[in-house]
């Protein structure tokens, strides 16, 4: 296949979602405990705008188009907290629903694209190994949140659609891994939170294989990509399960490659800020909403976001 050809294909080299934006998550108060056997389904719609990250696989040193991207995902999410060996610990899963639209312009051959599906399902599981014990609902009333250490491992499936001959695919066709060690200390009214993980990935076994540019099958590969985030929150006393907060982390790695050719150029350093706020709505609802923008990217594009949740929460064990 020529250069030409294939240049000519890479307008369509886009993450519609992918491992890298899993990186930036901004979620504030993750360690912070809840009673056992509490429960609670969020729903999620997230927009985000700006420039498309392009599928950092493509090991191949040409100029990049810039191309516009508007994504709109919901979010269905269980969380379920249980006693593990005598500690707070729960487990989360996460099954989105993307629908991604993309525009721009290379060699001066205008491009558009529009994708829909679902997006690879994620489980989290978390555990406190200092100051978070596992308690009842009439325990976790008189106790006080101090420092808290905690680990977490979230895993992600390839369970969303993919399609091998295309660039563009709702799922990742890939196994994703990230052990991260988590703080959160209070002091009054304030809550400072501290989180620092790794993703790690396996080989995608067929890349944008099988088609009229490849006839064999590619294989991709992505390095360790480190991420550290911090959360400054405040309660408001007077309002239960009100409180704000700003958002920030930094993420660094991830050199990707193509049949085993690592691609330098593919190193991907980026840093967003935000703001979040939770409100409750009732007893067992309650509201959140936040905004990020990607302030720094060497590789991949900026972009911004905003995104409103839902919440129904109760405490019982399931049947």
């Amino acid at each position: 296949m020529s250069l030409a050809r294939f240049s000519a294909a890479l307008p369509f080299a886009l993450f519609l979602t992918c491992g890298v934006c899993r990186a930036q998550d901004l979620a504030p108060r993750a360690y912070i405990i809840t009673p056992v056997h509490w429960n609670a389904v969020t729903l999620t719609y997230s927009f985000t705008d700006g420039s498309a990250a392009f599928d950092v696989a493509i090991p191949i040193t040409i100029a990049a188009p810039t191309v516009a991207s508007v994504l709109n995902t919901q979010i269905f999410n269980v969380f379920h907290s249980l006693n593990f060996f005598s500690r707070s610990a729960n487990i989360t899963v996460t099954l989105p629903y993307g629908v991604g639209n993309f525009s721009g312009k290379f060699i001066d051959n205008e491009r558009k694209l529009s994708r829909s599906g679902l997006l690879d399902l994620s489980v989290r599981f978390s555990v406190n190994l200092r100051g978070g014990p596992a308690m009842t609902v009439e325990q976790y009333q008189s106790w006080k949140h101090k420092t808290i250490l905690g680990v977490s491992l979230r895993v992600v499936a390839p369970t969303g659609q993919y399609d091998p001959t295309k660039l563009i695919n709702n799922g990742s066709n890939r196994w994703g891994f990230k052990p991260e060690f988590g703080y959160s200390g209070r002091w009054g009214q304030w809550v400072l939170d501290g989180y620092a993980g790794v993703w790690f990935y396996t080989t995608n076994p067929e890349y944008f294989s099988h088609n009229a540019f490849f006839p064999g099958t590619n294989t991709q590969s992505q390095a360790p990509i480190t991420s550290v985030e911090t959360h400054l929150s405040y309660d408001f006393k007077k309002a239960r399960r009100l409180w704000v907060s700003l958002d920030g982390n930094f993420w660094y790695g991830g050199r990707t490659s193509l049949n085993g050719v690592e691609n330098p150029a593919t190193l991907l350093t980026s840093s967003r800020i935000g703001g979040t706020g939770s409100f409750p709505l009732a007893k067992h609802q309650s509201l959140k909403f936040s905004y990020s923008d990607e302030v720094y990217a060497r590789f991949g594009g900026k972009s911004q976001n905003v995104s409103a949740a839902w919440q129904y929460s109760w405490v019982g064990r399931p049947n």
